[in-house]
């Protein structure tokens, strides 16, 4: 893991709005891009005037930050939660629950994680990340912030019942597929009220106000992804990101820019079938600063989505596409029907061919001054994190 960690607190008026807890993976999954996830909703309802607490109440197994492998040891994971959670001005904000049954809480004890749930006006279970239980029913609102969209809405549909029961435990429920229920979406939205956000960027964090390092356009993924495939109505959305890249493995023929990926998850020989079409493979980043060094140095993102967010038009966009905009680096990224709501065509590019992924980024190449600060205003007037989560708790009533 990397040392000293920057100040991240940043200017935070008087808490004079009441409490708000999100619950997240922050420590159980302590790697780049959910690490950040989870601080921009933090930093954004801090400086929006909440009292705002981290928590993890579930006693599921972590992940290690070293060997990346599932544990039940969690002293890497607490130290990890910590360090950043006092870069954010947070040090005494935030309630960790070990794996295992019968431990003790890190950061507070029952009676005070108890306190706390009766005091807080909205708790955010950010990506579905915590179980619903018993003791959680004196939460007055209760928020499903769903990142991944599709696979569970078909679940439901199917007539998953634990599932159901899982979402029906809360009082709202937000999804980043911001084009769920539209006529062009064929994704079942039965049972439930799904209201449209976006990924919230804390934007300060992400200007550095220098130009990249270097011309490669990059991304940072996983490869393959196991599970969560669907089937709709005769349509298979598979889950795993190697199929999309496949569809357009020799885009570094006809690439104005050097393409690199960042890759987990990857075999030996696909990674040498990547390079000999013209990628730059290397690792993927685990380590939040590194995560957000490389964004930096970077022109800018050429990514695919999911198939399950693209074939249906979900409208999802990812919160790393979001930090590369925010970074003033424009983004070429798969069409999943976002364009409905965030413009294209300067700074950040929706492509479904490989013409139209090959013509963006020569666009990018031969103006790049303009692509730059035009994906950094899309980042402030689309992905602001105080603006989206202020438009999130009007929405629902809270904090008013």
């Amino acid at each position: 893991m990397s040392g000293g960690i920057a100040d991240l607190s940043g200017p935070a008026p008087a808490a004079d709005r009441g409490v708000a807890i999100v619950w997240g993976l922050f420590a159980r999954y302590p790697y780049g891009g959910v690490t950040w996830q989870a601080m921009h909703h933090l930093a954004g309802l801090r400086r929006l005037g909440f009292d705002v607490w981290y928590v993890e109440d579930s006693d599921s197994r972590v992940y290690s930050p070293t060997t990346h492998c599932p544990t039940m040891e969690f002293e890497e994971n607490v130290a990890f939660l910590e360090r950043w959670m006092r870069s954010l001005g947070m040090a005494d904000r935030w309630i960790f629950r070990p794996p295992g049954a019968g431990g003790a809480l890190i950061g507070g004890d029952e009676r005070e994680l108890e306190q706390l749930y009766s005091r807080a006006e909205v708790v955010i279970n950010l990506c579905g990340a915590q179980e619903v239980r018993a003791e959680h029913a004196g939460i007055r609102c209760l928020v499903y912030l769903q990142t991944d969209p599709v696979e569970e809405q078909v679940r439901v549909a199917l007539g998953d019942a634990e599932l159901a029961e899982r979402l029906e435990a809360h009082d709202f429920h937000f999804s980043y597929g911001e084009n769920l229920g539209a006529a062009d979406c064929p994704v079942p939205v039965e049972g439930f009220q799904w209201r449209p956000t976006r990924p919230p960027v804390v934007l300060d964090w992400w200007a550095s106000g220098n130009g990249p390092a270097r011309d490669a356009l990059t991304t940072i993924a996983n490869w393959r992804h196991e599970r969560k495939d669907v089937v709709w109505e005769g349509h298979s959305w598979h889950w795993s990101k190697d199929r999309e890249f496949r569809r357009f493995s020799s885009l570094p023929t006809r690439s104005a820019l050097p393409l690199e990926l960042a890759l987990g998850s990857i075999e030996e020989d696909e990674q040498a079938d990547l390079e000999r079409e013209g990628w730059n493979v290397t690792d993927s980043i685990a380590d939040p600063q590194e995560y957000r060094h490389y964004i930096a140095d970077s022109a800018g993102e050429f990514t695919v989505a999911k198939e399950q967010y693209v074939a249906p038009r979900s409208g999802w966009f990812s919160d790393r596409s979001a930090c590369y905009l925010a970074a003033g680096r424009p983004v070429v990224t798969q069409d999943t029907g976002f364009g409905k709501f965030v413009p294209t065509g300067e700074g950040l590019f929706a492509y479904s061919t490989m013409d139209e992924a090959a013509g963006a980024i020569e666009a990018i190449a031969s103006d790049y001054e303009r692509h730059s600060a035009a994906a950094r205003e899309i980042a402030r007037e689309y992905f602001d994190a105080e603006r989206l989560l202020e438009r999130m708790l009007d929405e629902i009533g809270v904090g008013r």
